[in-house]
């Protein structure tokens, strides 16, 4: 039997200095208090960047647009009965300013202090694609 596909959506939003923002996963949910990339599900007929501009208007209430979200690069990876298929953008422009509007915590860091954070298994090999990109 072939697993449901989850698509995932999120961004690397990459500030002045070359930092990364990330959020810190909510206490009641699958790997709560690992740090993430901003992003979410994709909704039955929501396009990956469509979906992402959503999620980062409802998670950091910001604004961006799909002109503004470079595709970079994607994770695998098997999650029980379902694979999750994690899409990155790279993101430099958007406007507001980032704040947590449903995680605990938000913090820019730069790529290299990513490895040092403990953050779900799928996110984790894009770091260095990252380091290498920003």
């Amino acid at each position: 039997m072939n697993p449901q596909i989850l698509t995932v959506s999120a961004a690397a939003l990459v500030d002045h200095d070359g930092r990364i923002l990330v959020q810190k996963r909510p206490e009641g949910r699958s790997m709560a208090g690992l740090w993430e990339f901003p992003g979410g599900k994709c909704e039955p007929g929501e396009t990956p960047e469509s979906a992402l501009i959503r999620e980062l208007q409802e998670e950091l209430g910001i604004e961006t647009h799909e002109s503004c979200l470079a595709p970079a690069c994607f994770a695998s990876e098997a999650l029980g009965d379902k694979h999750l298929l994690l899409l990155l953008y790279v993101c430099r422009k958007w406007g507001g300013i980032a704040r947590p509007l449903e995680a605990p915590e938000i913090k820019w860091v730069f790529p290299r202090e990513m490895f040092s954070l403990d953050m779900p298994p799928a996110d984790r090999p894009l770091i260095g694609l990252l380091d290498s990109l920003i």
